[in-house]
């Protein structure tokens, strides 16, 4: 099909790649920005759990901001994966949601906030997301052979044919 603008010279998906590009370079600055600030105040944190008297109530502060910290990093590895393909993957996605997911029920469970139908429900959640991921690393997989068969035949078509092989 003709670009509508190409009198223009303009050409529409060139600035949408662009301009999104640019988007989500932000986005992983502020990301990575908070994955640093976010370990140098776990370490910091260290020095304050060492001079409390109790365990638990510092601990779930703790473990909360290492799971946080894994969801930047789930996010932040999605990113890096659209600039590398221009394409989100669905698999960094789901991984952080499962993440998420899992950190919110690891604290609701430590401070004992969490009810039967809770805990039900989050458990469909995290069945759903983990055929989801499934499904996603099977479709990747799927298509990853197909790129790499349609390449295979590019390079085979590009050279000539080796008469000792089979037809």
């Amino acid at each position: 099909m003709e670009n509508p603008f190409q009198h223009l010279k303009l050409n529409p998906k060139h600035w949408f790649d662009r301009i999104t590009g640019v988007i989500f370079g932000v986005i992983l600055v502020f990301i990575m920005l908070g994955m640093v600030i976010g370990t140098v105040r776990l370490f910091l944190s260290l020095v304050d759990l060492a001079s409390e008297p109790g365990v638990t109530g510092r601990y779930l502060n703790l473990v909360s901001d290492i799971l946080t910290l894994f969801i930047l990093v789930e996010l932040s590895r999605s990113l890096v994966e659209y600039f590398n393909t221009l394409r989100l993957r669905l698999t960094f996605i789901v991984d952080a949601a499962i993440v998420f997911t899992l950190r919110e029920v690891m604290i609701k469970t430590f401070e004992h906030r969490m009810e039967v139908e809770e805990v039900y429900a989050i458990s469909a959640l995290l069945l759903v997301m983990g055929a989801l991921r499934i499904g996603s690393v099977m479709v990747f997989q799927r298509e990853k052979s197909m790129m790499d068969t349609i390449e295979r035949d590019r390079a085979q078509a590009g050279r000539p044919r080796d008469p000792s092989a089979a037809p």
